[in-house]
C-alpha cells in the first residue's frame, strides 16, 4: 500500500496515463497483473485481466492462449482460429497457457479440476458414468488437492462443501454442493466423515449427494432424476387432439357467423341507399310530368309545343324542322325577357306562366 504522503501524486499519474484497463478487457500485447488472477465469488469462474482470447504471461503482458479446456470456448469471434485442445495424458489449467501433464494423487490442483488429476489403475471401475459429474476417471480434487474416488462404505472420507450464487423465481440463494472420494453410490456423510449408502427414491433425504438419483425434492424424499423423461397416457393426447380440433371448428365457425352478420348489414345498407335513390328518382321524374302537364295546358289546342328532344330525350317528330322556322316562332313559355333587362329566366315553368299572367301576352303571341 502506498503512504498517504505518496497518494495524491499516485492519483496525479494515473489520471495523465490514461484510464486503467478494466478486469477483462486487456487485449494481446497489453499489460496486465498475475496478482489479479482469481476465482471470482460465487460462481468460481476464473479471472484475470486480460480478455477471453489472452492470458496474462510471465511477463506481465497479455498472450495469446496455447489450449482449451472446452470444446466450444467463450469469448471467441466467429470464424477465430481456436487452440488447440490437449491430448492424453495432459490437461489445459485455467490459464489456458499451454497443456501440462496430470498431476498425481496427493498433488495440488486447482478449484474443483478433477481432470488434472491422474486416474487410478482401475479408473474403469471407479469412473462416475451417471452423468452427474461425480468425478473423472475415478479422480476428484477436493480442497485443491488430487485424490481417488475409492472409499468404500463405513470408512472415513473426505468431504467439501462449497456454496455458490444462484438465482430463482424469488431472487438470488444460496446453493450448497457437497463432494467427496466415496465410491459411486455412496456419498460422505458431513456428520460422521463416513460413507453411506445412496438411498433409493421416496426416502426421507437432506441434500442431493444423499439420493442414487441425486435429485432430493423440497418435500424432503428422494425424486426421480431431474432429466427423467414425462410419460403421459394415450388418453391424454386423445384429449388434446380433441381440443385442437374442437377449437379449430369453433374458431371457423365463429367467423362465419360473424361475417355473416357483417354481409348482412353491409347488404341492408346498400338496399336502403338504392330505396332512397330510388324514391328521389321518381320525385324528379314527377316533377318534370307536372310541369310538363302544366305546360301544356296554356299551349293551343290543348297540346305540347313542338321541342327538339322528348321528355326522354328521343327526337320528336318536329325535331327534324328546319331550326330557321323554328325560330320565327316567338313563344313566351321558353324565352321570357323581364323589364328590367335581366337575362333568361328558366327556373321553372310555374314561374314563367305567373309572369305571364301578370304582364299579359308578349308580341306575336296569341291565346
Amino acid at each position: 500500500m502506498l503512504p498517504a504522503l505518496l497518494l495524491p501524486a499516485a492519483l496525479v499519474l494515473s489520471f495523465w496515463a490514461g484510464p486503467a484497463v478494466r478486469a477483462g478487457d486487456a487485449k494481446f500485447g497489453q499489460s496486465c497483473n498475475r496478482d489479479h488472477q482469481k476465482l471470482q465469488e460465487g460462481t468460481y469462474q476464473f479471472q484475470t485481466d486480460c480478455d477471453a482470447m489472452t492470458f496474462c504471461a510471465e511477463n506481465s503482458t497479455c498472450a495469446h492462449k496455447g489450449c482449451r479446456s472446452d470444446e466450444f470456448p467463450f469469448g471467441y469471434p466467429k470464424n477465430a482460429k481456436l487452440p488447440n485442445k490437449c491430448s492424453k495424458g495432459f490437461f489445459c489449467p485455467d490459464e489456458q497457457d499451454l497443456c501440462q501433464p496430470l498431476i498425481p494423487v496427493g498433488s495440488p490442483c486447482q478449484f474443483n479440476r478433477d481432470d488434472e488429476c491422474e486416474g487410478p489403475p482401475n479408473f474403469k471401475e471407479l469412473a462416475d458414468t451417471s452423468g452427474f459429474g461425480l468425478n473423472v476417471n475415478g479422480s476428484v480434487c477436493l480442497n485443491n488437492i488430487c485424490m481417488w474416488a475409492n472409499i468404500t462404505v463405513g470408512q472415513p472420507c473426505v468431504v467439501q462443501n462449497t456454496a455458490y450464487t444462484a438465482y430463482g423465481p424469488d431472487g438470488e440463494f444460496i446453493d450448497i454442493v457437497s463432494r467427496g472420494n466415496c465410491r459411486v453410490g455412496l456419498y460422505c456423510d458431513a456428520q460422521t466423515n463416513l460413507c453411506v449408502q445412496n438411498k433409493a427414491i421416496g426416502e426421507t433425504c437432506d441434500a442431493d449427494k444423499e439420493c442414487e438419483t441425486y435429485n432430493c425434492l423440497d418435500s424432503g424424499v428422494c425424486g426421480d432424476r431431474a432429466d427423467t423423461p414425462r410419460e403421459v397416457g394415450k388418453w391424454v393426447y386423445v384429449v388434446v387432439g380433441v381440443c385442437i380440433f374442437g377449437g379449430m371448428v369453433g374458431t371457423l365457425v365463429g367467423l362465419y357467423f360473424i361475417h355473416r352478420k357483417d354481409r348482412n348489414q353491409e347488404r341492408e345498407k346498400r338496399l336502403q341507399y338504392w330505396r332512397e335513390q330510388n324514391a328521389f328518382r321518381q320525385n324528379i321524374m314527377q316533377m318534370q310530368e307536372t310541369a310538363r302537364n302544366s305546360l301544356m295546358s296554356f299551349t293551343p289546342g290543348g297540346s305540347p309545343r313542338s321541342t327538339m328532344y322528348g321528355r326522354d330525350q328521343v327526337q320528336s317528330e318536329d325535331s327534324q324542322v328546319p331550326m330557321l322556322h323554328a325560330a320565327s316562332k316567338s313563344s313566351a313559355l321558353r324565352y321570357y325577357v323581364s323589364d328590367d333587362g335581366s337575362q333568361i329566366d328558366d327556373r321553372s315553368d310555374e314561374d314563367l306562366m305567373m309572369r305571364r299572367r301578370d304582364h299579359g301576352p308578349s308580341h306575336g303571341e296569341r291565346f
